[in-house]
């Protein structure tokens, strides 16, 4: 008999799984409670509601992203070099969990609760400030012009980062998100 804990983890794992399916199509507890071979009650004693099991997907991305930038920005002295690893971090991460990458670009919250794409929408604002920090530092470091707009560079940073996001869910997973990363990063870090 698995442990609650063991149990919700196995329910987010297998939602994950499920949404790595280049089709997309919509995750429902009575396909999840089948793919878990348990009853739709099951489900619903470890979480209230299936948007609460999506909340949980998007804690493991925040938890797992934000534990990594605060890595970066701790022990790398270079802003632009925090810029450039806190970017291809969430870039490596996307790519290596598909399904994650689809609750990232909000394809997988479609027709859910609305407080679950705001959630999503929340996380990048988050990693925006991030790297508009790590830019910060490198005009006070001379790596870019006094003049910077940090502001506008790390929206521009974000958009790129989406914009690979979707590319890699809509191309149903061929698009690598780190395709042609070296000289896209020699453009966007200047």
């Amino acid at each position: 008999m698995s442990q609650p804990g063991e149990r919700k983890l196995q329910i987010l794992q297998t939602i994950a799984a499920m949404l790595e399916n280049p089709a997309g199509e919509k995750i429902t507890t009575a396909a999840l409670a089948a793919r878990l071979d348990v009853s739709e009650a099951a489900l619903y004693r470890h979480f209230p509601s299936k948007a609460r099991m999506f909340e949980g997907l998007i804690e493991f991305i925040e938890s797992s992203l934000f534990s990594v930038v605060g890595q970066i920005a701790a022990d790398e002295e270079s802003g632009l070099k925090q810029a450039e690893l806190m970017l291809a971090a969430t870039l490596r991460f996307a790519g290596k969990n598909r399904g994650l990458a689809r609750v990232m670009v909000g394809d997988a919250l479609v027709h859910e609760n609305p407080r679950l794409q705001a959630r999503i929408n929340q996380l990048f604002e988050r990693l925006e400030s991030s790297l508009k920090q790590a830019l910060k530092i490198a005009v006070a470091q001379g790596a870019l012009p006094q003049d910077r707009d940090c502001a506008a560079q790390a929206d521009l940073l974000v958009s790129y980062l989406l914009g690979r996001l979707q590319r890699f869910a809509k191309s149903g997973f061929q698009d690598e998100p780190l395709a042609h990363w070296p000289a896209q990063w020699s453009l966007l870090g200047r």
